[in-house]
């Protein structure tokens, strides 16, 4: 039986009296994508940056089983550990592209400056795979030495994928992923993700609001209301015989669009 990637329990944050995300549990598979949905204030923003580290929880555990095999749980780990695990197993794709690139270095540059944290130095080789990820997100070669500022908001998030991705981490964190993109460029990205998280047999944690991205996209779906996870299960079976009554307001609000 194979081992839980990430697994969660009872993990909890708030902000003053304020509830952010409280008592989630759940297990992630290798290769298995997660949903997570709610309108605006429902807690999967909180609940995405407790697991990714970008915040720290209040209570509860977060457990992550590295590509050796090694068990970590990341709240207990150096600075210098945390960093490792963000720099070598996993990523994270911003919902503005501009906050997961540096908009003053090329678009070569952009996806080159991973592999060099990781320690490669072969100016060849790095030119040559950023070349080989421009191309797997569907950005032309002679805009290697574009700056990112002159590309479209759908390219940049591209760009942005080719830079998170290129270190092979086993686990992405996205966060709106698709959103403030036209439709078109969003039914883009989709496929584009689709493909990618199929391919590389990523496993991946997407937070949207949007229900036919996690429709695409995902294999099991988390519902969140005011905090909590209300519901959960297969993305189908939930979207399609919601069980409480917050997601039947969710569904049918997107059937009566």
């Amino acid at each position: 039986m194979s081992t839980p990637l990430l697994e969660t329990d009872d993990l909890t944050k708030s902000y003053g009296s304020r509830i952010g995300c409280a008592h989630v549990s759940f297990m992630l598979w290798p290769g298995e994508v997660m949903g997570i949905v709610g309108e605006s204030g429902s807690g999967k923003s909180t609940l995405l940056s407790c697991l990714a580290g970008h915040l720290e929880s209040d209570a509860g555990q977060i457990r992550y089983r590295d590509r050796h095999g090694e068990t970590h749980l990341p709240a207990t780990m150096s600075e210098a550990g945390r960093r490792r695990l963000a720099r070598e197993e996993w990523a994270y794709v911003h919902q503005n592209p501009r906050d997961g690139l540096r908009m003053g270095v090329s678009a070569g540059g952009n996806v080159g400056e991973p592999l060099m944290a990781r320690g490669q130095r072969h100016y060849g080789d790095i030119r040559e795979a950023a070349l080989d990820w421009l191309e797997r997100v569907e950005i032309a070669r002679d805009r290697i030495d574009d700056p990112p500022r002159a590309f479209s908001g759908g390219m940049q998030q591209r760009l942005q994928i080719a830079r998170s991705l290129v270190n092979n981490p086993r686990l992405v964190f996205m966060d709106e992923p698709t959103g403030g993109l036209d439709v078109s460029v969003q039914a883009r990205l989709l496929d584009l993700l689709r493909g990618l998280v199929r391919d590389l047999g990523l496993s991946a944690v997407i937070v949207t609001h949007d229900l036919a991205v996690v429709r695409l996209l995902a294999d099991r779906l988390m519902v969140m209301q005011g905090g909590y996870v209300v519901e959960s299960g297969l993305t189908d079976q939930v979207l399609d015989d919601p069980q409480h009554a917050y997601t039947q307001l969710l569904v049918s609000s997107v059937l009566q669009v």
